[in-house]
């Protein structure tokens, strides 16, 4: 059984992701990390999940045994570990959290000691660790050699000294209100604290976690209620992460949400105009507008496409020497200040972008009109390799005869397939979105 997805280990807590799963997984990342350890210790952070603590606990255990002293630092944003570790010099960094997905699910994230996401090869080989019974016990430590574990709860000051770096100290806050949705998750603490300490006014909602409320109904993939609260409080704008903080999404003064790829498009330009965009353009996925690469091109800027992962998106910002990039899901790399997706860095830049240009939030964060685009989630029973099934090439034969683009792909955390259509004809997109995604519920739900 393959563990590793896109973003590392993760399923529903107690069935997929027990605590000996949990506690294995860590066994062989010690072991792992041991052939390269500088200082023998590992940094473990999570969010808000009650699932939290039983993780948590289960990897203290499996590093601990296989050598590690391990410091613990409580619910903390995933970019927070990815800085932390680097800062705190730690081997490695883990992060436990699911990101949006529901308080049932939970996940295992791992970062090197630079708070880099590991690559597939280092994935594979920790996967291969874990399958391996005899290396497992091998691995195990007795006496003297047998790790330790101390909580910290004080270095969220460090991060929140990282993230006003991170804004230009000419510009401050003062006399901007937002309002902020930390989605009951691993930001409530830390997202208020940095935008009040810049000066906002900030009004917060959903930052009240009991174990169970991250996500629901709020945050980055619920903006019902931030979208209604910008307008109540005449807000300039509103803000809303994830359950880890890693993902962004923006609400404008008339309670509309921006697309992520017209915030792509609003940054990129604003770094590139205010010379501090590296390289020849900017990275984003296959997922990603067209509207979005023509309007970089305009610019004399190249849109490059990774596959969908932020930290595909990181590989291909290194390859092409470019500092920023991200996803149209709201996962927003901004490589100068974060080594992952950081739903605060990106924040500080569009507060800097807003404050800059005088602008309101509805005119200066959407660059260039979107092409018609629709994506559906289908759940499906079973991830039958695509180039199985039976009528699926005539199927898109027909879409590229109608000059619709298109992305069919698994989710790589969720039962789930992602259908993505992009045209500049809406009636022909939606029509040939009823008849695939028909297709589709006969062929792997039948």
């Amino acid at each position: 059984m393959k563990l590793f997805g896109t973003d590392g280990v993760r399923g529903e807590a107690g069935s997929f992701l027990t605590a000996e799963l949990a506690m294995r997984v860590a066994m062989a990342a010690g072991i792992y990390f041991s052939d390269r350890a500088r200082t023998k210790k590992i940094l473990v952070g999570k969010d808000t999940r009650r699932s939290g603590y039983m993780i948590e606990n289960a990897i203290v255990t499996g590093l601990t045994a296989v050598g590690y002293d391990v410091v613990q630092i409580g619910p903390m944003p995933t970019p927070a570990i990815a800085f932390l570790t680097e800062d705190m010099r730690c081997d490695a960094g883990i992060m436990i959290s699911a990101s949006h997905n529901p308080y049932e699910d939970n996940g295992i994230k791992f970062f090197d000691a630079h708070g880099n996401k590991l690559s597939e090869e280092i994935e594979a080989h920790i996967e291969a660790i874990v399958h391996d019974k005899a290396q497992l016990h091998e691995g195990q430590v007795t006496g003297k050699k047998i790790g330790s574990a101390k909580r910290i709860d004080d270095v969220i000051g460090r991060y929140i000294v990282q993230l006003k770096n991170s804004f230009c100290r000419s510009l401050t806050l003062q006399g901007i209100r937002i309002v902020l949705d930390t989605a009951n998750g691993a930001g409530y603490k830390v997202g208020p604290t940095v935008l009040e300490e810049l000066g906002a006014e900030v009004i917060v909602l959903h930052d009240k976690p009991n174990g169970y409320n991250i996500n629901e109904g709020c945050g980055a993939l619920h903006t019902k209620d931030l979208r209604e609260a910008v307008i109540q409080y005449r807000a300039d704008i509103g803000l809303a992460l994830d359950g880890d903080a890693d993902r962004l999404i923006v609400v404008d003064e008339n309670g509309n949400e921006v697309d992520g790829d017209q915030i792509l498009g609003a940054l990129g330009l604003f770094l590139h105009q205010s010379g501090k965009l590296t390289g020849d353009g900017i990275v984003a996925t296959v997922m990603s507008n067209q509207a979005l690469e023509d309007t970089m091109n305009e610019h004399g800027l190249n849109l490059y496409r990774s596959n969908v992962g932020d930290k595909y998106v990181l590989e291909l910002m290194r390859e092409k020497n470019i500092n920023f990039g991200g996803e149209q899901s709201g996962h927003i790399v901004m490589h100068d200040y974060a080594k992952t997706g950081d739903g605060l860095v990106s924040a500080l830049q569009i507060l800097a972008l807003l404050i800059t240009s005088g602008e309101k939030a509805s005119k200066i964060l959407r660059p260039f009109e979107l092409y018609p685009q629709k994506l559906v989630n289908i759940k499906v029973k079973t991830k039958k390799p695509l180039e199985q099934i039976d009528g699926l090439k005539e199927e898109l034969g027909a879409i590229d005869a109608a000059h619709i683009r298109h992305l069919i792909r698994y989710s790589g955390t969720e039962n789930k397939l992602r259908i993505l259509l992009e045209g500049k004809d809406s009636k022909a997109m939606e029509k040939a979105m009823e008849q695939i995604v028909s297709f589709f519920e006969k062929a792997l739900n039948a």
